[in-house]
């Protein structure tokens, strides 16, 4: 594969990874009350995923795979980096694209059995308890918590290493920033959540940026320390 052809391959995954999140995160916010319902009652989350379970199903599943394409963009763009910075890009990267994949995923492959185990009276009790604890461990702590930390990382990496306009910059290190928030709010800090969803929705915009810059770059736009004469056409 060519640098031009890596590139382009970037950009497309970057730009459909954020179109899937947006559309996911706007149709689980219209059926499901998305991510508000999580802080209901587990029986209550799992009386309204069973009423909406097919759409819920769908379109965690499209969050699933827009978090998966962080992988292969990753290991793409540090390729192209390369270096001691390519290789933190590809592995930050993969990292966060599989602890988020393993907390969503669980809506798809795992919930479904506990929701239909909750409309026992000999099992209810118990599926309850089986939901809160995948819901804490695998949503709260590995998809959620572990999955801000290192997408805030691999976003400041990938702008330290990509040259583009000053505002594009400054976009991704807000977004990473605010989304990095969103470590703080199992400690029970409210305002933690708002600015967390504020940081991924400038994410999502940062991502189509950064593909509009790939997209349209040159060979020494993406590079471990980008060429001064690259950075000034940003």
């Amino acid at each position: 594969m060519s640098d031009r052809t890596a590139r382009r391959t970037v950009a497309v995954l970057l730009a459909t990874a954020s179109v899937l999140a947006i559309a996911g995160f706007t149709a689980l916010g219209s059926i499901f009350d998305y991510p508000a319902v999580l802080k209901h009652p587990a029986a209550e989350i799992l009386t309204s995923f069973r009423e909406h379970q097919s759409g819920v199903t769908t379109w965690f599943l499209i969050l699933t795979v827009s978090a998966a394409l962080l992988a292969p963009a990753g290991i793409l763009l540090g390729r192209l980096i390369g270096g001691t910075a390519g290789r933190g890009v590809a592995i930050i990267g993969v990292a966060a694209a599989v602890v988020q994949v393993v907390g969503l995923s669980r809506w798809v492959l795992l919930i479904p059995g506990v929701s239909a185990d909750a409309l026992d009276p000999a099992t209810a009790a118990a599926a309850v308890d089986r939901f809160t604890g995948l819901h804490f461990w695998l949503g709260t702590i590995v998809g959620e918590t572990v999955g801000y930390a290192l997408t805030a990382t691999f976003t400041v990496l990938v702008v330290r290493a990509v040259a583009a306009p000053t505002w594009v910059r400054i976009l991704g290190y807000a977004s990473a920033g605010l989304i990095a928030t969103g470590v703080i709010i199992p400690l029970g800090v409210g305002v933690a959540s708002l600015t967390n969803f504020a940081g991924y929705v400038l994410w999502c915009l940062w991502l189509i940026v950064m593909a509009v810059v790939l997209w349209r770059a040159d060979a020494a736009t993406v590079a471990e320390t980008p060429a001064p004469a690259a950075a000034a056409r940003g």
